[in-house]
């Protein structure tokens, strides 16, 4: 598959999680030696939604940065800004408002969910797939590296950018979803999709001990060891993430027969997680100390993607009627 350029965003909402790393951030550094350019960014005025302290939300922009370093992220091919930084996001996002009706944005699974449980549901809320639609369509982006819940984000990016261009002349390129086969949705610890609102995640910086607290409350059947288990329960799709190919097959067989009960798989989990992240942990740990680095990286970063998104919005503004 070619790959010309790519965009994707974390939210600075919460402590990165393992649903977050292998459902999209994983990805951004497996794909960044594949493509012609990559940017990535801090999503946080999508995180404005959810998070309203200002220290809180500071302190998660800057943790997210160090994740994607941390992760293996290489600044030399991608470039890494926060959403706020480029305010042409915002811009969009509103030009977008103006053509796109309620009840389009009520067919989204975001606000269905929220509103089947009696949320209360802020405008922003509301209308995050067109601020998300802004983030991928001002960089003409052919392709977004995402988590299967967020399939239907893309369809909606693809309607907008299809109206707006038959409204107002070609202007945008349809973009493609990028999302792996083999990891569509993470499960949490209760069996649920990985969410930090639902406070079901196994954070992928925790220490041993917060580790091992969170994998120790995955819920499993009441099965007793030597009890035939299922392959697809969250505590082995789970556990499967940190194996290779051969493992997945021997370790599941064992699984399968009963073998390999629910208390020793999750050891075997914290294990193989423990030895899975220790070198990022290490990559971490080094960039913690480099915030001029930091500075000056989202610096550039941010200057690169509004040479971007400037030339982009001229060519909307002058489509719509605001400049000739």
């Amino acid at each position: 598959m070619t790959m010309k350029t790519i965009i994707s965003g974390i939210q600075p909402s919460g402590h990165v999680h393992i649903g977050n790393y292998f459902g999209a951030m994983k990805q951004f550094v497996d794909l960044q030696d594949t493509c012609d350019e990559m940017f990535i960014f801090i999503a946080d005025y999508h995180a404005l939604t959810s998070v309203k302290d200002p220290a809180l939300l500071k302190d998660y922009s800057r943790t997210i940065v160090l994740d994607y370093l941390a992760i293996g992220l290489d600044p030399e091919k991608v470039t890494l800004f926060r959403q706020s930084d480029v305010p042409e996001h915002t811009e969009l996002a509103w030009i977008f408002n103006c053509i796109t009706t309620m009840p389009f944005l009520m067919r989204a699974h975001a606000f269905k969910d929220a509103e089947a449980k009696n949320k209360e549901i802020n405008v922003g809320k509301f209308t995050y797939p067109l601020l998300m639609a802004s983030d991928i369509l001002l960089y003409d982006a052919s392709h977004v590296p995402v988590g299967q819940d967020q399939k239907q984000h893309i369809e909606i990016t693809r309607d907008t950018a299809e109206k707006f261009n038959t409204q107002y002349g070609k202007t945008f390129t349809l973009p493609e979803a990028h999302i792996l086969d083999t990891v569509k949705i993470i499960p949490g610890t209760n069996g649920e999709k990985m969410s930090k609102s639902y406070n079901n995640v196994i954070p992928l910086f925790a220490s041993d001990e917060e580790l091992e607290k969170a994998i120790m409350s995955i819920a499993t059947a009441s099965n007793s060891k030597g009890t035939p288990n299922d392959t697809t329960d969250t505590l082995f799709s789970v556990l499967s993430l940190f194996l290779s190919k051969e493992e997945v097959a021997s370790i599941g067989t064992e699984y399968q027969s009963g073998n390999l009960g629910y208390k020793d798989a999750k050891e075997l989990l914290i294990q193989k997680m423990i030895a899975y992240t220790a070198p990022m942990k290490e990559r971490r740990k080094d960039f913690e100390e480099r915030d001029s680095f930091i500075s000056t990286l989202l610096e550039a970063g941010a200057e690169k993607a509004r040479t971007r998104t400037k030339a982009k919005m001229k060519m909307v503004r002058e489509r719509i009627g605001i400049i000739s």
